[in-house]
């Protein structure tokens, strides 16, 4: 659970980072992305880590509050599995067709992005 809680929360760092403020952005770059302590976070940041805990805390939740209203990660969820699918049903049924193959990349590359 822990981990499916790490990757969700970088997932929506990646989307919505931009809105956070920068103390938001760099304690949860810290905490998530580089896997930092409470406590080494407070001690970078000259804070308690009852600060830092907090913040986090409250940046979470405005991550989840903003994924709520704006639906970015879960869209992008919903087109990966839509390409996942798209790609096994033209590889079974059309595998000799090679410019379906290579529009089906285009997509898939842009998906990706």
């Amino acid at each position: 659970m822990e981990i499916e809680k790490n990757n969700r929360m970088n997932s929506l760092f990646e989307f919505y980072g931009a809105l956070l403020t920068d103390k938001q952005h760099s304690y949860l770059a810290l905490y998530y992305g580089d896997d930092y302590s409470l406590g080494e976070i407070a001690t970078e940041f000259d804070v308690s880590r009852q600060a830092v805990y907090d913040n986090i805390r409250r940046t979470e939740a405005s991550l989840e509050a903003y994924e709520e209203k704006l639906h970015l990660y879960a869209n992008y969820l919903a087109q990966n599995q839509a390409v996942d699918a798209l790609t096994r049903y033209v590889r079974k049924t059309y595998p000799a067709d090679e410019q379906l193959s290579e529009l089906l990349m285009r997509v898939a590359d842009q998906t990706a992005q």
